[in-house]
């Protein structure tokens, strides 16, 4: 009897968990029973036949040429190969004297006329794959039009099947946000970043830490803040997830990395670092520890201004930040003036002058894809013109989102209020890296005159306080309506809102 090989294949690892393998299997022994040959070894894989390189079939001719055995038996032509390649393989160890046959075929692959026939077959296989291909494609494109991202999700996200939209990992979505907001913060290289995500439990899908490399595909990532960008092609989506950061958290770590930002220094996070300035001759204030204690030093020569303890300019920050005194009667009638604001239906023209701009964002969208049909404009030019406005187009809806969600939620610009009235208690008990965002946003002027420490509420802080100072005495309800639009449009600031969120997300239970 013929000693030969057989070699049965499906496409994919789930594939082969059926019933296909055994089947393939059943018939080759059956095709060796009746035309007297006998499988001297099994070769099997979980691969698709469309892309040449299979390591199991390439280890089976290898072994063939070596004469390791006289035949070969295949399930189907399309079994064995589904590329041109690897056809070609099959073509050399038959001229080589290999006994290769089909166990569903009844073909001689040794005559001209079977060879022939079991050519045809082969195109027509490899031609199923191109059309297959290219159906998968529009499949995909039409996803990816819809804003549905069809490939496997990333980390922060979960799949929920095909067609469906990615939705937060309620388990690793706050990671996401934290690696972003650390790295904005510029007190984290990557290394260092990696390093802290790792300790704070960040964990990939199958329980390993993130790895420095898919940490960097991470930050440079865009699905977290709702675009969805192809790599390979450039092609730029506006995506329907949930975003997990916002835009502008995107652009500032893009340019950190850019390095279009100070460049980071990682061996000591001092808290203030680059933060304050010499007020007599501007140069920045340089942390350094000395016997146990961080001093800020100016490193002009021949300049008063020398050092100034940590400590010293953390009592200045409180002072500041404690300058606004509201008491929880002030918030409660405030509170309750908001509510019958709020309900009187008054509207907000630049909540309505939004979708009119969205609007236009959407012609010329449909513009610039009839400039790319048209060939006035190339591929490059039209994702990178695509890009910008896909940008625009999602920082607007993060502005109707927030603007919406104040005018629906009574309590926005109470938690507003206690986020002021607690600043400097928030302050106390933050994180190094809270800290450094809460005077960067809530601070400004922040300078050192020989020992003297100069600080004031930043242009947000000093108009709440302007407009609470104007409310005093019995004021009108005209005066009411402009002092809650104010402080409305304060609480609405982009990185009002951001810091607001965060501190209400830290305090959480």
């Amino acid at each position: 009897m013929k000693s030969c090989f057989g070699y049965v294949r499906v496409s994919t690892v789930k594939q082969g968990d059926g019933v296909s393998l055994e089947a393939q299997r059943d018939a080759i022994l059956a095709f060796a029973s009746q035309n007297n040959l006998t499988i001297s070894k099994w070769f099997e894989e979980k691969v698709t036949a469309a892309k040449k390189g299979r390591p199991v079939f390439n280890k089976m001719i290898s072994e063939l040429k070596r004469g390791k055995a006289k035949g070969l038996i295949i399930h189907k032509i399309d079994r064995s190969a589904r590329n041109f390649a690897d056809w070609a393989k099959i073509g050399d160890i038959a001229d080589a004297g290999i006994d290769v046959r089909f166990a569903t075929e009844s073909l001689d692959f040794c005559s001209r006329g079977g060879r022939l026939t079991a050519d045809i077959q082969m195109v027509i296989a490899a031609d199923y794959i191109r059309n297959l291909r290219e159906e998968c494609v529009k499949g995909m494109n039409g996803r990816l039009k819809q804003g549905l991202y069809p490939f496997k999700a990333p980390i922060g996200y979960l799949d929920n099947g095909g067609g469906k939209v990615k939705t937060p990992d309620p388990e690793r979505a706050h990671y996401i946000r934290d690696a972003f907001e650390l790295y904005a913060s510029e007190q984290y290289s990557q290394l260092t970043l990696q390093v802290e995500m790792e300790r704070r439990g960040l964990r990939t899908a199958d329980g390993r830490p993130l790895s420095l490399t898919g940490l960097e595909h991470v930050l440079n990532n865009p699905f977290y803040c709702g675009i969805i960008k192809i790599k390979r092609s450039g092609a730029i989506y506006a995506g329907i997830h949930e975003p997990l950061i916002p835009q502008s958290l995107f652009d500032c770590v893009q340019e950190i990395k850019a390095g279009k930002a100070v460049k980071k220094v990682t061996k000591h996070n001092h808290t203030y670092r680059r933060l304050f300035r010499c007020g007599l001759c501007n140069g920045s204030m340089i942390p350094e520890r000395q016997k146990g204690r961080v001093y800020y030093r100016c490193q002009t020569s021949n300049c008063v201004t020398k050092t100034v303890r940590e400590d010293a300019i953390e009592s200045a920050v409180i002072r500041c930040l404690s300058v606004i005194r509201l008491t929880d009667k002030q918030i409660d009638e405030m509170n309750e003036k908001l509510v019958t604001w709020l309900s009187s239906n008054e509207t907000d023209s630049r909540q309505q002058a939004i979708p009119l701009k969205l609007a236009a964002i959407s012609e010329k969208e449909e513009r610039l894809t009839d400039a790319l049909i048209d060939r006035l404009i190339d591929k490059g030019v039209y994702n990178s013109r695509k890009e910008k406005l896909i940008n625009e187009k999602i920082q607007l809806e993060e502005e109707l989102r927030r603007s919406g969600h104040s005018r629906s939620d009574p309590h926005h610009v109470r938690k507003f209020l206690e986020l002021v009235k607690n600043l400097a208690n928030s302050y106390i008990s933050a994180a190094p890296a809270e800290k450094y965002r809460i005077v960067k946003i809530a601070t400004s002027n922040r300078k050192v005159e020989s020992k003297n420490i100069g600080i004031e509420p930043s242009e947000w802080l000093s108009d709440v306080g302007q407009a609470l100072a104007a409310h005093g005495g019995a004021p009108s309800p005209g005066a009411d309506r402009t002092l809650l639009d104010t402080l409305n449009d304060i609480s609405m600031c982009e990185e009002v809102f951001e810091l607001q969120n965060d501190l209400i997300l830290r305090d959480s239970p």
